[in-house]
């Protein structure tokens, strides 16, 4: 299947449309479905496996709730992190600044387009960032880009994107079927299309020998992408 990107509802749609607000709600199912949490505290885990990260970045973090539950599932040794989150839209609420707390998680969001944001000099280095369900939005240039930015702001930068093939694509399909309202069942299948398979992430990264990458299916529908600096 030839990798091909075309508009999704959602990124065009209202923060309060009634479409948009149910197909967030729908996402962060699906991304429990789909097992997204533990891929993201295993990657994690076998990055810093003595001592945590002290500042996150997301990038298209949304409302924050992945990251949310991924912080419920690490150790306890987990805590005193900086967040910031990136998106086109500030949909982090009170309630899960509050949530994040509970971790001593401190959080927030920036409202702004992450090529934007990445490309002020004066923005800080990070020890990781992540992306979910991101980076099929770009064209290979435009990851070109952004990854050659991340590179020079962490040692360490996890995503997991949709595996491009024709069971992921069967079963986008078929999300009416577990509720999912109009917007998910458009966009999931546009989705599956712009996924990725074998190294095509790994070929865009910065080639200047200071990276281990690594890059695999994970899961039924999911393609996950590490890239970790040597040093």
């Amino acid at each position: 299947m030839i990798r091909t990107l075309h508009p999704e509802l959602l990124d065009d749609l209202p923060e309060n449309h009634p479409g948009a607000v149910g197909s967030r709600r729908d996402l962060r199912r699906i991304n429990i479905l789909m097992g997204h949490p533990e891929i993201f505290v295993h990657s994690l885990k076998n990055i810093f496996p003595k001592q945590p990260p002290s500042r996150l970045l997301e990038i298209g973090a949304g409302d924050g709730k992945l990251l949310l539950r991924v912080a419920q599932r690490l150790p306890a040794t987990w805590r005193n992190i900086d967040v910031t989150f990136i998106d086109l839209q500030d949909l982090l609420q009170s309630d899960t600044k509050i949530e994040f707390a509970i971790f001593n998680w401190r959080v927030r969001s920036i409202e702004a387009d992450v090529f934007d944001w990445l490309s002020d000099s004066s923005v800080e280095k990070t020890d990781v960032a992540l992306a979910n369900l991101v980076l099929h939005h770009f064209t290979d240039a435009q990851l070109t880009l952004l990854f050659s930015e991340i590179a020079k702001r962490t040692d360490a930068f996890v995503a997991v994107e949709p595996l491009r093939g024709q069971w992921p694509l069967f079963c986008a399909q078929l999300l009416s079927l577990i509720g999912c309202n109009a917007v998910t069942c458009h966009d999931a299948p546009v989705s599956v299309r712009a996924g990725f398979i074998g190294r095509e992430l790994s070929a865009l990264w910065p080639r200047d020998g200071d990276w281990e990458l690594t890059e695999r299916r994970a899961g039924l529908f999911s393609h996950l992408f590490v890239a970790k600096r040597k040093s």
